[in-house]
Order: C-alpha cells, then sequence, then structure tokens
C-alpha cells in the first residue's frame, strides 16, 4: 500500500515518545512512501507551542536518529504536522480538536480517516477515550486508536479502560501496542518453530525439558522512581513483554498467517493458562529489590520511591499450560534491574537422552532478542585433541548489512496500524487472561505484606538478580542457562 490518506492525532505530542519513536518512524515511513501526500499529523500537549515549533522538533528527532537527511525532503514532511494546545479534561478543546481534524482533512483530502495514538500518561487513557466519542471526534472513514503499556493496573482498571476505549472502537480496530513484537528476533519466534522441520518435530514435552526467558536491564529505576513504585517489574514487564514471548513459544501453530487465525491459536493456548494459587507463588515466584553500591542507590533510595516500599525491581516465576504443544512443559521468567548486563534471551532447553558417550551436555536453542539478534543451537562434538565430548555453537545471526535494514520495533508496529494489520498487538481476550495471572501472584504478596512478613529479598547490583531465583525450578537439575 503507498499514500494512504489519514488524519493522525498524537495525545502528548510533546512527549519523549514522540520524539525519540514516533517522529523517526513516521519519517522512514513518509521516505517508504506509506504515507505520503494526503497526510496530517495533529500533535497535542498542554505546552503552548506553535505549528513552527512542533515542526522544528520533529526536524531535530529525525536528525538525531538519521546519519543522513534530504533536507528538502525533511522540510515537506514536517509541513504536515500541526500542534493544538490541549487540556485532556477539558470538554471544549475536543471541539477545537475536532474542527482542526476536519479542516486538515479537507486540506489533504484525507477521506475522513483517523489515528488516535495514545502517548500520554496511562491515567488520561481513559478520559481521552471517553471524550473521543461523547464529543464525536471520529471521521467517516476508518478509525484505529493506538494505546501504549500499561493497559490498566490491574483486570478491573484494564476491564474500565476497555469498555470506554469500545464506545468509539471496535475491538479490530484497537492496537495495544507493546514494542516488544516489533523486535526482529520475537517476530522470528513463529518462522523459526513452524517453518523448520527440526524445530517443529522437537516442540513438544518429549524433548522439550524446559523454556527460560530472561528480559534483563543494566540500569536502576533512575528518575522513574515515582512511576516505578507504582507498578513494579512484574506489571512493568510480566504482564505485557514476557507474556507475550510466552505465548509465541506455546501457542499452536495457526491455520494461516492472517491476524484472525494468530490471535485464535493465541487465545486457544490461553484458556488453559494455569493461573498460580497463593501455595504456587509462594513456591515458584521470587520477588526482590537491588541494593547499593559505592556509585548507586538502593532502590529503597531513589529519588520519589518509598522508603518502605514492598514494590519489586526483580521477579522471577513460572508459567504453566495445560494445552498446546508444549502442555506441561515449565517456562520460567524473570526479569529486573540492575542486572549484570543489558540482554534480553530465551532459552530452550531439551532433555537428555541416553547416549554411547556416556555424560553429555543437553542440546539448547538460544534466542538473543536484544541487543544482538541471533540464535544459536548448543550441540555436542567430539574433542579434538582428546577423548570425549565438547558443546558447540551452531549460529544463525545477521550480518552489518543485514542488520542496517532491521526497522524499529515502533516503525514496523506503526505501518501494521496503517495497513490494518493486528497481528504483532494484544487481543483484548490474551490481556484479560495475562492481568488473571498478574492479579493472582499481586493478590498473594499483598496478603504476605498485610501480614507483615513480605517475602522480598535483597539482591546486590550488576550480577544476575537475587540467588533465591534458583529456587523456583521444578526438579534440582535444572537451572538457569544464562548466567
Amino acid at each position: 500500500m503507498k499514500n494512504i490518506p489519514v488524519v493522525m492525532i498524537i495525545f502528548g505530542g510533546s512527549g519523549d515518545l514522540a520524539h525519540r519513536k514516533l517522529y523517526p518512524a513516521l519519517f522512514n515511513l513518509y521516505e517508504q512512501g506509506l504515507i505520503h501526500d494526503n497526510f496530517a499529523v495533529i500533535g497535542t500537549a498542554r505546552r503552548p507551542w506553535s505549528h513552527e515549533y512542533l515542526r522544528e522538533q520533529v526536524s531535530d528527532a529525525i536528525h538525531e536518529t538519521h546519519d543522513t537527511v534530504d533536507e528538502n525532503e525533511l522540510k515537506t514532511f514536517a509541513s504536515h504536522f500541526y500542534y493544538q494546545s490541549h487540556d485532556v479534561t477539558n470538554v471544549e478543546h475536543y471541539e477545537i480538536l475536532k474542527n482542526l481534524a476536519q479542516e486538515l482533512d479537507d486540506r489533504y483530502s484525507a477521506q475522513g480517516n483517523r489515528l488516535f495514538y495514545m502517548a500520554m500518561a496511562p491515567r488520561f487513557f481513559g478520559t481521552i477515550a471517553t471524550h473521543i466519542n461523547d464529543q464525536d471526534l471520529t471521521g467517516s472513514g476508518f478509525n484505529r486508536i493506538v494505546v501504549e503499556k500499561p493497559f490498566g493496573h490491574d483486570l478491573a482498571s484494564a476491564e474500565e479502560l476497555n469498555k470506554q476505549i469500545t464506545a468509539s472502537f471496535d475491538e479490530n480496530d484497537i492496537f495495544r501496542i507493546d514494542h516488544y513484537l516489533g523486535k526482529e528476533m520475537v517476530q522470528n519466534i513463529m518462522p523459526m518453530r513452524f517453518t523448520n522441520p527440526m524445530v517443529q518435530n522437537i516442540w513438544c514435552s518429549k524433548y522439550i525439558k524446559n523454556i527460560q526467558v530472561t528480559l534483563a536491564e543494566r540500569l536502576g529505576v533512575e528518575a522513574r522512581g515515582g512511576y516505578y513504585d507504582t507498578s513494579g517489574a512484574l506489571r512493568d514487564m510480566v504482564q505485557n513483554h514476557i507474556f507475550q514471548i510466552i505465548t509465541l513459544l506455546a501457542m499452536p501453530e495457526p491455520k494461516d498467517l492472517s491476524s484472525a487465525s494468530v490471535h485464535q491459536a493465541k487465545q486457544d493456548l490461553l484458556k488453559s493458562l494455569i493461573i498460580p494459587t497463593p501455595d504456587d507463588v509462594k513456591k515458584y515466584f521470587v520477588r526482590g529489590q537491588y541494593l547499593g553500591s559505592d556509585t548507586t542507590f538502593a532502590y529503597k533510595q531513589e529519588p520519589n520511591v518509598d522508603p518502605e516500599s514492598t514494590t519489586e525491581t526483580f521477579v522471577a516465576g513460572k508459567v504453566k499450560f495445560n494445552e498446546g504443544p508444549i502442555a506441561g512443559v515449565p517456562i520460567y521468567f524473570r526479569t529486573g534491574k540492575e542486572f549484570k548486563e543489558k540482554k534480553n534471551r530465551i532459552d530452550i532447553v531439551l532433555k537428555h537422552i541416553n547416549n554411547p558417550y556416556g555424560q553429555a551436555h543437553s542440546n539448547n536453542i538460544t534466542i538473543v532478542i536484544d541487543p544482538t539478534s541471533e540464535i544459536y543451537f548448543t550441540i555436542n562434538g567430539k574433542r579434538i585433541d582428546q577423548p570425549g565430548i565438547r558443546r558447540e555453537n551452531l549460529t544463525y545471526e545477521f550480518s552489518k548489512a543485514e542488520m542496517a535494514k532491521v526497522p524499529d520495533g515502533y516503525e514496523r508496529l506503526l505501518h501494521d496500524v496503517f495497513v490494518n494489520d493486528s497481528t504483532n498487538f494484544t487481543h483484548w481476550s490474551e490481556l484479560k487472561r495475562y492481568w488473571e495471572f498478574i492479579d493472582a501472584v499481586e493478590d498473594a504478596w499483598q496478603k504476605e505484606n498485610e501480614a507483615g512478613n513480605p517475602a522480598i529479598v535483597q539482591y546486590l547490583p550488576y550480577r544476575m538478580g537475587p540467588k533465591e531465583a534458583n529456587t523456583i525450578f521444578e526438579s534440582p537439575t535444572e537451572h538457569w542457562i544464562y548466567e
């Protein structure tokens, strides 16, 4: 598709997300011709900016992310941007926004198509959605809305937000964005599983011992203490990124690659998701907070963090399904702040087999999502200069030239929104099931907190999290592959 006509309204157009991600992504899509002559973007925020000042900010954002830029092309691109000072709680401001959108629709022949992007603080999502509806801000063509995470704080708030959004938009027009689903190696999970017989044939409980998902962050909460202390690692990372990855790893093969079929396969799997009991949480989940060092604060000493906080900066746990190709296989996850390095990876650990050589290592399939993009198979081979078996890696990785072609996650996902492909977005039925799982863990933790004995371990920074995370495995022979 080329030159898609649309008026896009970004709530939070002066914010960091818009500057760092959305504007560069839109420019790349403009250069590709996906949007070109018949589009306009309205950036809204409370700041008293002008059209010209927003266009300067857009140009700056492009220069910061692109080594070379055609200045004439950039100037033309930026001319499609308009600014509207907007208080999302003021109903009259939506009338002004509606009139500007219609004016730009007429000017650019946008055919009544509207795309709304919520790039603001999550507490305003419901308010914006409500006023889009009661002020009739939608157009006569297609109407789509993109919602950033977090989508709610628990199941009840997520259901309320969903009710507010579906008053104006059909489920098929709601794009709950998770930028991890735009990452190259996350999008490689399905092709790897379903196009390679040597992988597909072993993707079952007969051969897979466990799966391990690690999303490790090098930094602490830094300036985000105020937000993070109301969220924590479980809500911030597991409810979205980790569960999306787990679902791709455990789902059955869809009947085809249409969005409807992929989401149906995910929903079929998630019906069998085992919701943990309080005893399960105590046995198979660990939460922790990072300590300080000579150069860094402990979590409880970070700015805007409650000194008595029980918010976790690390969580490890277990997920299981009763259905699907790996039914009954434990999927372990861990994520947190202040790890030894920033790395996102998946390890599929295969079961040992009896063999005439005696001692042999397990075979593993490792998918490295960040900071590199690679898949490698750990296999056994013969030692060269002495008897015995050694481990070897068979690696699939991109060349520098290939890596240069990999689009940013936001570019990839915005492209999908424009062409109305919701495959790599979260369906409400999936999100609801994720929240049911998260709420069960949070409820168990809250009861511990109220009893005055929260099991929150303290861990030293720049390692792999607390040693207690090694105790969540079902078998004493299991351990974290990435150490």
